[in-house]
């Protein structure tokens, strides 16, 4: 198969930027989608024919009836969660009997779940109760790449198919786990018991046995067959672990360079790029963000564009778009194209901003900080446009465009140096304006 036939999605800001509807478009151009990183934490709401389905796990493609929907070894699962999830999509109709889990993807177990509650308490109480937690979702995510890392007490999909390697490990687990969260857990807290997670855990692997598969070797003979793979990237660029907003990140590579590792399958497939990013920015949990608002504006805009987190819920902070941010995340993951989304929800204000540069400590920078106390200490440089008034939503081509958002475009594309490649004015799968 020639070389860079295959696409990325990827997202440059601080997730929730829309990557579950670009994927679902483009969807029908690939022959499977594939899930490089992140877990629970992240979800995709995507709208077809009205109606709207929250993702997690399961990679946005499965909304395209016949494709291949693959979770890749880069991704930490929670059995727990995934299954429910299909259970969900199957009620509503929808066709799982493509969803494939890489063997060698790391599970999330119970206690990972307990010592990511515990460790932010601790964090939040070390400092005072002022805000010293990282700001996880609690969803056992980052001990469970801990555990990979560590290696000794990992469980990966392929050990829930056998009963005797799960039981050995599962003894050394409890033994760890026991004494490491001793001092945090309640007293009245029972210990962990192998037996027990046995129990528990090889009963997932039960019920997923018939969708585990060496998934490295799945995607090297589709693309020797001439099949063309969707990598969908979780979370975003700027929670990546090594290029993001450190502390304040998650615990995998978000970016594109996440997907060889995440997926057995060498970069030099992908010919096309996409990032996705909103038209302002938001983020959810703690950590630096330069552009936020804390006013009426920034109500609205959060009220008009439903920023809820589709997996916890929580209320995500708004502010206008930063594109010293966006240029970095482009620059990071080798950005051929830009989708952007949620246009829409600025329709109405009379003045829109961008940030277009930082100053810090007296002086002035186009180079985003990817460090987030650092980062902290930033104030935006902005430029302002006038707003744009008037129903968007069925407009689909850019020149139908009130000049004023043709304008705000013309600078983020200008600024962006890659052109965009979608432009989202509405949740819906027909809602896109393409070029």
């Amino acid at each position: 198969m020639p070389a860079g036939t295959c696409t990325a999605v990827v997202g440059l800001q601080w997730g929730d930027e829309g990557k579950g509807k670009a994927v679902d478009l483009l969807a029908a151009e690939h022959d499977a989608v594939v899930r490089y990183n992140g877990g629970a934490n992240a979800g995709h709401s995507v709208v077809v024919g009205g109606t709207r389905y929250a993702l997690h796990l399961v990679p946005s493609g499965i909304l395209y009836p016949g494709k291949l929907a693959v979770i890749g070894n880069g991704v930490v699962i929670d059995p727990e969660k995934l299954l429910e999830e299909l259970a969900a999509l199957e009620s509503r109709g929808v066709d799982v009997s493509g969803v494939v889990v890489s063997d060698r993807a790391h599970v999330v177990g119970p206690y990972h779940k307990d010592e990511d509650e515990l460790r932010e308490g601790v964090l939040r109480e070390a400092a005072g109760h002022s805000g010293g937690e990282i700001g996880t979702t609690k969803r056992g995510i980052g001990p469970a790449y801990a555990d990979k890392a560590q290696r000794s007490t990992a469980i990966r999909v392929g050990d829930l198919l056998h009963g005797g390697d799960l039981r050995r490990k599962l003894a050394l687990v409890c033994e760890f786990k026991n004494r490491q969260l001793a001092g945090f857990r309640p007293v009245e807290a029972p210990p962990y018991h192998p037996e027990t997670l046995l129990a528990l855990m090889g009963g997932w692997g039960e019920r997923l046995r018939p969708r585990v598969r060496d998934t490295t070797y799945l995607l090297h003979d589709m693309l020797a067959s001439g099949k063309r793979l969707l990598f969908e990237g979780a979370n975003a660029t700027l929670l990546d672990v090594d290029h993001g907003t450190y502390p304040f990140v998650t615990a995998s590579s978000c970016a594109v360079l996440g997907v060889g590792p995440g997926t057995g399958v060498s970069e030099r497939h992908i010919g096309q790029v996409l990032g996705v990013m909103k038209a302002y920015t938001t983020r959810v949990g703690r950590g630096p963000m330069p552009t936020e608002l804390h006013d009426a504006t920034a109500e609205r805009i959060r009220q008009r564009g439903r920023e809820f987190g589709t997996t916890t819920g929580r209320p995500r902070r708004v502010g206008w778009l930063d594109l010293v941010a966006a240029r970095y995340s482009a620059m990071v993951s080798g950005v051929t194209g830009v989708v952007l989304t949620l246009l829409d929800v600025l329709e109405g204000l009379d003045e829109v901003r961008v940030c277009t540069g930082y100053r810090v400590d007296g002086s002035v920078t186009d180079r985003f900080i990817p460090d987030g106390y650092r980062l902290e200490r930033a104030e935006p440089v902005w430029r302002s446009f006038p707003g744009f008034h008037g129903d968007i939503s069925g407009v689909r081509r850019r020149s139908e465009l009130p000049g004023s958002a043709r304008s705000y475009l013309d600078f983020i594309e200008g600024s962006m140096g890659v052109p965009l490649r979608q432009i989202g004015v509405g949740p819906g799968r027909e809602q896109t304006i393409r070029s």
